[in-house]
């Protein structure tokens, strides 16, 4: 994250962007420091619900094109537990998407959701949702709106 406070709103931008795929940062911390230097809550809820949300949605894409194969080769997944993560894919199906916010997990049910061939528009609206939802509730929380 060093640095990308710097740039504003494309490193926001950015790094949002990149928090929401495999790059294990926190895109809060970035969120709320760039913030606090643009004191843009408007831009900054925009632009940081625009990254992450389309980070989210290049994993949905990565996941979507993944083979099951290749999960049980390269990752030494047995058939038995993708059998059980899709049980559980299945059940909350798209509402999932809601919750790819989510520090660390949410990545993986991007990916996870795309991988089980979950509806393609409603899985990246609601993630769309569940993106701003957060970034609208800390500027709530520090009472910029």
């Amino acid at each position: 994250m060093t640095g990308l406070e710097e740039l504003g709103l494309l490193g926001l931008f950015l790094g949002t962007f990149l928090a929401a795929t495999i790059f294990p940062f926190s895109s809060d911390a970035l969120y709320l420091a760039v913030l606090a230097a643009t004191d843009n809550p408007i831009g900054c809820l925009l632009v940081g619900t625009a990254g992450n949300w389309l980070g989210s949605v290049l994993s949905f894409w990565i996941g979507w094109i993944g083979k099951w194969e290749w999960i049980e080769k390269w990752f030494k997944v047995k058939p038995e537990t993708l059998q059980k993560q899709k049980a559980k894919i299945d059940r909350y199906g798209v509402w999932l998407a809601l919750i790819c916010w989510v520090p660390i997990i949410g990545d993986v049910i991007a990916i996870a959701l795309g991988f089980y061939k979950t509806r393609p528009v409603w899985s990246i609206l609601l993630m769309l949702v569940g993106k701003f939802a957060r970034f609208l509730i800390w500027n709530l929380v520090y009472g910029l709106f």
